[in-house]
């Protein structure tokens, strides 16, 4: 799994967050999401803003750029 794929995987289970709330946040399937955890597929620039926000952390965090959530 890649950097974005692992940190997605580790807030959502932190968070503990079905992955069908946050498919649904998204307006994506569950299957599609499921696709972002096993870094098969990526979200566009919205849907990253998006779970950005929702888990409070930075884009750059988010895809493996910084270690520095805020």
């Amino acid at each position: 799994m890649d950097n974005f794929a692992v940190r997605l995987q580790n807030l959502r289970k932190e968070q503990k967050v079905p992955q069908k709330d946050l498919a649904e946040k998204l307006g994506i399937t569950v299957r599609a999401y499921h696709y972002y955890e096993e870094g098969k597929r990526y979200p566009d620039f919205q849907g990253l803003i998006i779970l950005a926000d929702y888990f409070g952390v930075t884009l750059d965090y988010l895809v493996g750029r910084s270690d520095r959530r805020t």
